[in-house]
């Protein structure tokens, strides 16, 4: 049989032979490297028979999907070990992710340390013995009997269609109810760790049992699972929710509640910070601020569409099913409240563009599993805006949007971080989205067609747009790995419609404008998260919360430093005195572990002189200077830092 390469050579094989035994034809090198292959692009187990005229792709530890299949082996693994010394655990799922892979358990003793380091030794002992796994099928009544003393799978099983394959996966004698694919044996995962233990709700629901989450991660070579290990110890170094609450820039409160993080003067300084920077730079490129109410009657969120699609996502008062009562909600974005500034009268299309933007306090019912810190919260205070425009206007308008965001990614040092993704809805998820087919693929096409043109290298995401349009997501990771989006840009066809948002055009007829929903900076607490870890605490000079800490030596000094304060905060330095009583190596070492960006040692000799020993905190050199030469040196580190 011929079987087509990626390279579209064709490679001759007896009939029978399966993608592992084609592997080894080409190289045995290939053959030790291979994890899984792509068979007319779908993705198989190596032992996977092959057909005449199929196409075939082997895939290795260079492949994304390669190494999903070897970390996904690794967590049958860990299930197996499980069941191994705890039988009566029940099982829930085990699937690969970007950083490694994890299982889900239910277990009335929670692991411990000591637990996890029995399950390592079991799940070694089970790689040596190399254990093949092997693939069937059964019909869904077989599968049900066969799992049922398993729940979880039970109800897995339940929930798939009516013409679903079934398939499980054997080790030994192990067992999993698993799509796959796999690798062919178990002595494949030639490195792994254990890495952590968490709790889980069942299918992420916070109102299903709470189940214990067993973290690990894989690799093919003992020596990158050291180097990614020693990354992930620097990360936790920098995870904004150590070292943001060690600096105190934010704290949480128990009797406040989960996602409601309280705002310490440093946060609350950087944040104000960014807000005037947002805009100021806005009103220089046209917009006009806003200022909307929290909250609004459901009747408003009806009209946009959020009462339908949204509404589990929103924080409700009253009784939202009682159409005889009054009922609010607190708003999870601007869009329908900054339209009313549009409609407040007629328009004409010399008013277009009409660029609006707003500082927004946001509210959304996240699920309690999904807080984290500042990054992912249930209040939270956005750079939004909205654009009303011609469809003439809307490749420069989005355009506009773009290049105000790049700017302050720039500003911020995010430029190398992030990525770019093109969010689209999904045809076969309607229920999901406003509009019909036409209209989305109108504005699928226009976004399109507006990205290619700017050059932006983006990837595409189905079922991740808005449910009233497509959007360019940027994006960014935060120190464990995780995506998040920073900034998003939507072309909005639908809404301007439904609210009855009309402009006369030149013509003389009336128009609904095309919408551009935009946010220019994102969620601050969220970009406050992505600094501190980015730059560990010690943020830029521009927006550190304290610029200078002034540290005198002795009385005498002190006077002195008092009067170099209030020169600096004349001319807009943030800084502060350190008078304390203490060995003047104490108050630097505490200023260094506090990321003070520059200290002025005053003593003496700095007195009589007038000057000011200046020590730097990345290098920690000192040089003396004038209080003259010193402002001027900030006011040029604070332009010229990538603004």
């Amino acid at each position: 049989m011929n079987i087509k390469l990626k390279d579209g050579s064709i490679l001759e094989l007896a009939d029978g032979t399966n993608a592992l035994d084609a592997a080894k034809q080409i190289s045995e090198g290939l053959a030790r490297a291979a994890l899984a292959c792509e068979i007319n692009g779908e993705l198989r187990s190596l032992p996977t028979a092959l057909h005449d005229g199929d196409t075939l792709n082997i895939l290795t530890w260079a492949d994304e999907d390669g190494r999903w299949t070897l970390r996904h082996t690794a967590s049958h693994i860990l299930a197996h070990a499980v069941k191994n010394l705890y039988p009566e655990t029940k099982f829930a799922i085990g699937p690969a992710i970007d950083t490694g892979f994890y299982y889900d358990f239910d277990r009335p003793t929670p692991f411990t340390p000591d637990d996890l380091s029995k399950i390592e030794a079991e799940m070694k002992h089970i790689v040596k013995s190399g254990l093949r796994l092997e693939r069937f099928e059964l019909p869904r009544a077989e599968a049900l009997e066969f799992m049922k003393d398993e729940p979880y799978k039970v109800e897995l099983i339940s929930d798939l269609p009516e013409d679903a394959v079934i398939s499980f996966y054997r080790q030994g004698d192990f067992v999993d109810l698993c799509a796959g694919p796999h690798l062919p044996s178990t002595s494949g995962v030639k490195a792994f760790k254990l890495t952590s233990c968490t709790g889980a709700y069942w299918r992420g629901d916070s109102s299903r049992k709470m189940l214990q989450r067993i973290y690990g991660t894989a690799f093919t070579k003992k020596d990158e699972m050291e180097a990614y290990l020693a990354a992930v110890e620097e990360a936790k170094k920098r995870d904004h929710n150590k070292i943001g609450r060690e600096l105190e820039y934010f704290t949480t409160v128990d009797v406040i509640g989960q996602g409601l993080p309280i705002l310490l003067p440093k946060g609350a300084r950087v944040i104000q910070l960014l807000q005037r920077f947002v805009e100021d730079e806005e009103q220089r490129r046209g917009y006009l601020l806003t200022k909307t109410p929290l909250m609004a009657k459901r009747d408003l969120y009806k009209i946009s569409g959020h009462w339908d699609h949204y509404r589990e996502g929103m924080f409700i008062m009253g009784d939202p099913d009682d159409e005889t009562k009054e009922c609010f909600a607190l708003r999870p974005m601007t869009c329908p409240f900054q339209y009313q500034v549009f409609l407040n009268r007629m328009r004409s299309y010399r008013d277009l563009p009409m660029r609006l933007g707003e500082t927004s306090t946001l509210f959304r019912n996240e699920d309690s599993g999904e807080m984290h810190g500042l990054i992912r919260v249930r209040q939270f205070t956005i750079s939004e805006g909205h654009l009303m425009c011609t469809p003439e206007q809307l490749e420069a308008e989005f355009r506009g949007c773009v290049e105000l965001a790049k700017y302050f990614m720039d500003a911020l040092g995010f430029s190398d971080d992030i990525t770019y993704r093109f969010s689209r809805w999904d045809p076969n998820n309607t229920a999901k989205y406003e509009g019909t087919p036409e209209q989305w693929e109108q504005a699928e096409n226009e976004m399109q067609r507006i990205l290619d043109d700017l050059g932006i290298p983006y990837t595409e995401a189905r079922d991740e747009a808005a449910f009233y349009g497509p959007k360019l997501d940027i994006q960014m990771k935060n120190v464990h790995g995780k995506e998040d989006t920073l900034i998003t840009v939507q072309i909005d066809m639908l809404l301007a419609k439904k609210f009855g948002m009309e402009y006369v055009a030149q013509d003389g007829t009336k128009k609904h404008p095309y919408i551009i929903h935009r946010t220019s900076l994102g969620c601050y607490e969220r970009t406050l998260a992505l600094l501190i870890e980015k730059y560990a605490g010690a943020l830029p000079l521009w927006m550190a919360p304290e610029q200078v800490r002034l540290l005198p030596i002795t009385d005498r000094a002190r006077d002195y430093a008092e009067g170099v304060m209030k020169q600096l905060q004349a001319q807009g330095i943030r800084c502060e005195l350190d008078a304390r009583n203490e060995k003047i190596g104490y108050k630097i070492r505490e200023a260094q572990m506090e990321k003070v960006p520059y200290m002025l040692v005053l003593g003496d000799k700095e007195v009589e002189e007038g000057m000011l020993a200046v020590r730097d905190r990345a290098e920690g050199k000192t040089e003396t200077m004038s209080a003259a030469d010193f402002a001027a040196k900030l006011a040029h580190e604070v332009a010229t830092f990538a603004r």
